[in-house]
């Protein structure tokens, strides 16, 4: 008898939606977890005969389900403090590696391996883009993420350095200014290291880079004359001054040689006017050894480690992806998603770019599912469930009084 198999598609149909709403709540706490609804469509319509005005008579013959469709609006992002924790703020996914095998996820609450790998809760490998000389190389493929935990950084010995200063043009010949600075040899042992500039006529100073005496046995090319125009603009050295050296140091670490940066993008540094000479700013880029510390993500990902001698180095970026229909994504488990030919490949680059969700640092995506809209749900699958049910009912007994007729 159809009646039966109508009120049982609907059984099956509402077992679904009723399954549906039953993992949204399951899943109420599972980081970056995205709700499901549930759709229904009717199935073939019998065509039994027509009216009087021709108009066909049809009678369906049940429902099915259309579709479970993906909610993938925004979960709330909680911070966490802890830099391992990470949250997509957009459109995106993670991507994560398993065997070869890669797969999509929100879900950024990742673990460190006793290697450092940057790793899913479930050990996949979050994979991003790896550095060249020091700098992300975006033309490099993805790879596996490594943090550089229990390293030592070797130390840097100083190359350059640089001074923003300002000397006054009323002084008189012979007033001396200094500029004190903190340099390092190959073995990472720091100097102190002095620039003192002396007036030795209008807009002309005289300078000498030294070291204290027993650091290192001479000097060469530590010295020389700084001119300014009328307006106070540095124009001789016309470049920056390279070959400064300190030789025989007393620790037995390499020769210094160093470069003096007196210009940054075309423009002087060091500049003359009637004011006190002051020191604005200074830089140099040697550091002593250290030891790892702790990392951080910036809002593209990029990845940086600070170490013990307060040196940060840029070790990679994470890699997010985006595809053009999520709904033709397929959910693997563990919070992964996989593409199909529905969804279409993986664009896969860096956050805020091309559209792709930035990163959110310290911080986790929670779960989108709305527990009052779900119980709501809940009623409206279980009230269609219980109708269902009393049509079976009402068909048996009228298929009970049908052969009762008979005898």
């Amino acid at each position: 008898m159809g009646s039966f198999s109508i009120a049982l598609s609907g059984l099956q149909a509402d077992t679904v939606a009723l399954n549906t709403i039953g993992n949204n709540l399951a899943n109420l706490n599972t980081t970056a977890f995205k709700e499901q609804g549930t759709t229904f469509e009717d199935l073939f319509h019998q065509q039994i005969g027509t009216s009087g005005s021709n108009n066909p008579l049809q009678v369906g013959v049940g429902t099915r389900v259309s579709g479970t469709p993906t909610s993938f609006l925004q979960g709330t992002l909680l911070p966490t403090g802890s830099s391992k924790d990470m949250a997509l703020s957009g459109d995106g996914f993670f991507v994560v590696q398993r065997g070869g095998v890669e797969s999509l996820t929100r879900a950024g609450n990742f673990q460190l391996s006793q290697s450092g790998s940057l790793q899913t809760v479930d050990g996949q490998q979050v994979m991003g883009y790896g550095t060249s000389n020091g700098a992300v190389n975006l033309n490099g493929g993805l790879v596996p993420l490594v943090i550089p935990v229990g390293t030592t950084e070797a130390a840097q010995g100083t190359q350059n350095f640089s001074v923003t200063a300002n000397l006054n043009a009323a002084s008189s010949v012979g007033t001396q200014f200094t500029t004190p600075l903190t340099m390092y040899d190959s073995l990472g042992a720091s100097h102190d290291v002095t620039v003192t500039y002396t007036k030795t006529g209008a807009n002309t100073w005289g300078y000498s880079v030294t070291m204290p005496a027993g650091d290192a046995a001479g000097a060469v090319n530590n010295g020389g004359t700084l001119t300014f125009d009328a307006n106070g603009q540095l124009i001789s050295p016309a470049g920056n001054v390279a070959g400064i050296q300190f030789t025989g140091l007393t620790d037995g670490a390499s020769n210094m040689s160093l470069n003096w940066n007196l210009y940054s993008g075309g423009s002087p540094t060091i500049s003359q006017s009637t004011s006190a000479s002051t020191n604005t700013a200074s830089n140099q880029d040697g550091f002593a050894s250290g030891t790892y510390q702790s990392f951080s993500v910036d809002s593209n990902g990029v990845i940086t480690a600070t170490f013990s001698n307060d040196h940060t180095m840029t070790i990679g970026q994470v890699a997010v992806a985006r595809v053009a229909n999520t709904q033709g994504l397929a959910m693997t488990g563990n919070n992964n998603y996989v593409t199909t030919a529905a969804s279409g490949a993986a664009s896969i680059g860096v956050a805020g770019a091309g559209g792709r969700a930035t990163i959110e640092d310290s911080a986790l995506e929670q779960s989108n599912v709305d527990i009052s809209t779900e119980f709501s749900n809940l009623i409206v699958a279980q009230r269609a469930f219980e109708a269902n049910s009393k049509t079976i009912t009402a068909f048996d007994s009228v298929t009970q009084a049908t052969i009762g007729m008979i005898r």
